[in-house]
Formats: C-alpha cells, sequence, structure tokens
C-alpha cells in the first residue's frame, strides 16, 4: 500500500505571530515599569485598584491585564486578576527568581537598533551599527548589562560551583574574565571560603561586580583589575579562569588570542572554565544555542555561537590539552571546561 501523502493545510498564522512579537515584548515591558506582577502579588487584584497604586488609567490597566490573561500571564475570575505560576516565580519582584530586570537590556535601545537594522547587516557580515568591536570599551552598554543580566545567573552558576567541587573548599585562586555583575566567581567564593577571586572587566562595569561582592559578604576575597581582558595584566599561578559568555562576541582568531592569554595565566593542572550557547554540529539546534548567531550577527563585528568541536579546536590551538562539554539542565548554555 502507498504510503499516504496527505499534508496539512498551511497557515500564516506563524508568520503573522513573528510579525507582531514586538507587541509581546512592549506589552511586558510596559507591565514591567508599572510593575503590575509585584502589586498583584501583595494584593492588589482589580484594574480599578491597580490603576490607583500605579498611577495609570483604569481603562489602560484593565486593557493590558486582560492581554496578559489571553497570554496566560495571569488568570482572571470576574474582576480580579491573579498571578500565574510562572509569573509569581519570574515576574514579581518579591521573588528570589525574578528575571524583569533582564527586560532593561534584553529590549534596550541598543538591543532594538542592532534587530532594527539586521537587513544591512546581513549585507554587511557584522552589525550595522558601529558598536561591535567588543575588543573597545562601550562602558554604557555594559554596565546595564551587568545591572540587568543578574538574575539569570544563578542556575549557570551554582551549576558551574557544583562542578567544581566549591562546597570542598580547596585554596584557589580564580580569575574572572569580563566578570560584568561578577556572580559566577561570586558564587564560587560563597560555596568556597578559601576561593580569592580577581574580577576583570572595563572600570564602570566593575564598580557593579564590586557592589555585588560587598552584597554577598565576599569583598575580603575580592579585587579587581581594570581594563580590557586583551590586555590587562592577569598575574598568573591561578587555579581556574571563568570565561562567562564572552567568545561568542569575537572571531576565531581573537578566541583563541584571549584563549592562549588565560592559558599563560593558569598553573599546570589549571583549568578555564566556558559558559556558552553551543550549537549543535548542523547549527540548527537545539533552537536557543543556535538562534544566539543572529544576535551576534546583530550585534557585533565578527562573534558567533560556536559549535563543541570550534572550541575543541580553538581551545587546543590555545595550549589546552582536553575539553569536556557538560549540559546545564533546562538552561539554553552548556559549560566547557578546557584542562592545561
Amino acid at each position: 500500500m502507498a504510503a499516504s501523502t496527505h499534508s496539512c493545510k498551511p497557515s500564516p498564522e506563524r508568520i503573522f505571530n513573528t510579525m507582531t512579537a514586538f507587541q509581546e515584548t512592549e506589552a511586558l515591558k510596559a507591565a514591567i515599569e508599572l510593575d503590575i506582577f509585584t502589586a498583584i502579588a501583595e494584593g492588589v487584584h482589580t484594574a480599578e485598584l491597580l490603576a490607583a497604586k500605579t498611577g495609570a488609567s483604569e481603562r489602560g490597566m484593565r486593557i493590558l491585564c486582560d492581554y496578559f490573561t489571553s497570554k496566560e500571564f495571569l488568570t482572571k475570575k470576574g474582576d480580579q486578576y491573579a498571578l500565574t505560576q510562572e509569573s509569581a516565580t519570574f515576574l514579581n519582584r518579591h521573588s528570589p527568581a525574578c528575571l524583569a530586570t533582564m527586560v532593561n537590556f534584553l529590549a534596550s535601545p541598543w538591543s532594538r537598533r542592532n534587530f532594527a537594522a539586521l537587513a544591512e547587516a546581513v549585507r554587511k557580515g557584522g552589525t550595522a551599527n558601529g558598536t561591535g568591536d567588543h575588543t573597545k570599551s562601550h562602558e554604557e552598554i555594559w554596565v546595564n548589562f551587568a545591572r540587568s543580566m543578574a538574575p539569570l545567573t544563578i542556575p549557570a552558576a551554582e551549576f558551574i560551583a557544583g562542578l567544581l567541587r566549591a562546597e570542598a573548599g580547596r585554596p584557589c585562586r580564580v580569575l574572572d574574565i569580563a566578570a560584568g555583575h561578577g556572580m559566577y566567581g561570586i558564587t564560587v567564593a560563597k560555596r568556597n571560603p578559601n576561593a580569592q577571586v580577581v574580577a576583570v572587566d572595563w572600570p564602570a562595569v566593575l564598580e557593579v561586580t564590586k557592589e555585588n561582592a560587598r552584597k554577598f559578604g565576599v569583598a575580603d576575597r575580592h579585587t579587581t583589575r581594570p581594563g580590557s581582558a586583551f590586555e590587562v595584566a592577569f598575574g598568573n599561578g591561578y587555579d581556574l579562569a571563568l570565561l562567562t559568555n564572552i567568545f561568542h562576541h569575537f572571531d576565531v582568531p581573537t578566541c583563541e588570542k584571549l584563549m592562549r592569554r588565560v592559558h599563560a595565566a593558569l598553573q599546570p593542572g589549571g583549568k578555564a572554565i566556558t559558559l556558552e550557547f553551543v550549537p549543535n554540529e548542523d547549527r540548527v539546534s537545539p533552537p536557543h544555542a543556535a538562534a544566539f548567531s543572529l544576535v551576534m550577527l546583530a550585534g557585533t563585528d565578527a562573534g558567533d555561537a560556536y559549535t563543541f568541536s570550534q572550541y575543541e579546536k580553538m581551545f587546543g590551538n590555545a595550549g589546552f590539552s582536553k575539553t569536556t562539554l557538560h549540559p546545564i539542565p533546562d538552561m539554553p548554555q552548556q559549560v566547557l571546561i578546557s584542562e592545561k
């Protein structure tokens, strides 16, 4: 018997949804700015009361809350709105897992400008907006990143600390390159009272790093070295080097240049810990890691989301003897551990 040739009728729904996806971004940005999820968590449940609390119009608040009910961020019974488990966990500012600040970077004017000029970036093969050389200081961008994106680090930072068995308390020196908010090195220091962390980043960014080191009680074991990761003197004799979300900003030769500097800074037997979006060799799966290449096309001169085989080759060329890959449960990124 011949195989069935039946196929589903094509639908424009996915195309329409993609064309209007910016509306969802702006709606969520507005709801976070008005802090409606936190207000509902505090017991303010009607459009009238939410409007009074936030200084908004009742009509506007009703329409926005109805929109988020249709999107399953809220529930509605009569005129009473309530949070779903998802929004209670990730959009209520009283929740330790709140991700609300991330919209300040992910939907920032810089990010939106990058994608507004995407056709030109495709023609050019790199960003069309003049800030794509990330070996140079663009401190306003990265201070915003450091202040906005720290909540996303918690699962990955805890996973890395676990992989390194930080809780064993072995004395170690940690080099945290492009530290940003600093939470990866800080998490290792929190878990290991005998860890000493040296953070490298641009001067204004390191002010955020230092704030977090004080906040989490590790400032006495946390120092900074301001400047470019390609130029500042790292020192040597480190047991660990953290390279979190940095390689995707650069082309292969630049990645190898940085990794050679890291290799020189580590003591024999030291390890470089890389956190990255690592697509499969087909470069189209898994979806989040594969799609990150487009973010780099829009925002950098030559960055990319590299496959594991590409990282193995780059890190081998930089002198590392072995690199292993460690998926983070329920996260789109992976950890690579490279041994000197």
